[in-house]
């Protein structure tokens, strides 16, 4: 991700999350060392399609935010990015990745599932726009082989 994608990444995030991240919050992690943003483009088009954020800190990968635009939601565009972002923390050594993930949103549970990824326990309250439980998940690579599915 640059700075140039943000006008694109905006309006995904806008459309998709009812609290969306600003602009000077991308920023920010565009330049913080321990983040690691990553966009996908359709093949065909060039199109920013949806986008990663996540932490690299010691041996441990915490994922922030993970959104595919609605036209390009069926195409695997999440999975691809998904398993992107898994298999760069695992050639990083990184041993665990965590994520909060909306006890209603049974789709992006869904994807982690097939990842592997293992609920943990519950942030009561989490999210503050609706008050609503995070489920913490954790997917543990210590000594996995690469993902096939990505």
């Amino acid at each position: 991700m640059s700075e140039g994608d943000l006008d694109e990444v905006l309006e995904i995030e806008r459309i998709t999350f009812p609290a969306p991240w600003s602009r000077a919050l991308f920023e920010r992690e565009l330049v913080t060392p321990f983040a690691r943003s990553f966009v996908g483009l359709r093949k065909e088009t060039g199109q920013l399609a949806g986008y990663l954020c996540f932490w690299l800190v010691e041996q441990e990968g915490h994922v922030l935010n993970l959104a595919v635009h609605p036209q390009h939601r069926g195409d695997r565009i999440g999975s691809r990015l998904l398993g992107f972002g898994v298999e760069f923390c695992r050639q990083q050594g990184v041993q665990l990745i965590t994520l909060e993930v909306r006890r209603s949103n049974y789709q992006a549970i869904s994807l982690y599932r097939n990842f592997q990824f293992q609920p943990q326990g519950i942030r009561r309250r989490y999210y503050t726009d609706s008050g609503e439980d995070a489920i913490i998940m954790g997917l543990d690579l210590g000594d996995r082989k690469p993902l096939s599915n990505a």
